[in-house]
């Protein structure tokens, strides 16, 4: 299985993930010009894609598919509220409805939806399978719940943000008391401290590379995020596991692993 994260941040998120002869797309929160050519860079053209997997309808992970779907005859994978609310917004696709908690198949991969804590209509987490691999993704969460780490405990690849330094957002002169309440709150975003917290209790000696996404350019920076992990990680005695940062930046390159 290969995840390439095409983009990552609160400007737009979109991760590819390919396995066997089946590749699909983990939202689609930039322009739909800028995925077709992230596509086109990563060797991948729009026709092949078997689906697109929604995490939830908020803009920076919905924001290119109303024009994709338009252009283009991808299945759009995602649950009954998350579909209506985009509905409402005048979004037409070929929806593919699941339940959460209810494992389905596309092509050779196997998707499992679960519930998260965050402020949208439903919103979930993946994890994914394909024989030996799996990767699960987590972004857009105020905490984790017991079924969160349930449901991922033990994959050998984790996408998770890591969406704020907490000393940072307090600090930060940007943003208003309320939006700060809104991050900081339980169906908000994961602090640095919160995600490695995650990190450690899922892992397992088969985890092998830990994605470190959704950073804030104003209030997080790359290094702060992943000696938060590695820290934790080390002292739980994953020394193994692999820590990479998915940069929000346009000139940063696209951050790609390969799990066997």
């Amino acid at each position: 299985m290969r995840i390439t994260v095409l983009a990552s941040g609160s400007s737009g998120n979109v991760t590819l993930v390919q396995a066997g002869d089946t590749s699909l797309l983990i939202d689609v929160g930039i322009t739909a010009k800028r995925i077709v050519e992230h596509l086109g860079g990563a060797g991948m053209a729009p026709e092949k894609l078997a689906g697109i997997l929604l995490t939830h309808e908020h803009g920076d992970h919905t924001r290119g598919l109303k024009v994709f779907a338009k252009n283009h005859s991808t299945p759009v994978f995602t649950n009954p509220l998350t579909a209506d609310h985009l509905r409402r917004a005048s979004v037409e696709a070929d929806w593919r409805l699941f339940a959460c908690g209810a494992a389905f198949q596309i092509g050779a991969l196997e998707v499992l939806p679960f519930s998260v804590p965050h402020d949208a209509a439903d919103p979930v987490g993946f994890v994914l399978r394909h024989e030996a691999a799996s990767f699960a993704i987590l972004t857009d969460l105020g905490y984790a719940t017991k079924q969160v780490v349930n449901s991922v405990q033990g994959v050998k690849a984790l996408l998770i943000e890591t969406n704020h330094d907490e000393t940072m957002l307090q600090k930060d002169t940007k943003r208003p008391w309320a939006v700060k309440q809104r991050i900081l709150s339980r169906h908000g975003h994961l602090s640095n401290a919160a995600a490695a917290d995650v990190v450690a209790s899922i892992a397992t000696p088969d985890l092998r590379h830990v994605l470190l996404g959704h950073i804030s350019e104003d209030c997080n920076s790359a290094e702060r995020a992943a000696d938060a992990v590695r820290q934790k990680l080390d002292a739980a005695g994953h020394t193994s596991a692999e820590i990479l940062c998915a940069d929000s930046s346009e000139e940063s390159p696209r951050v790609s692993i390969v799990i066997s």
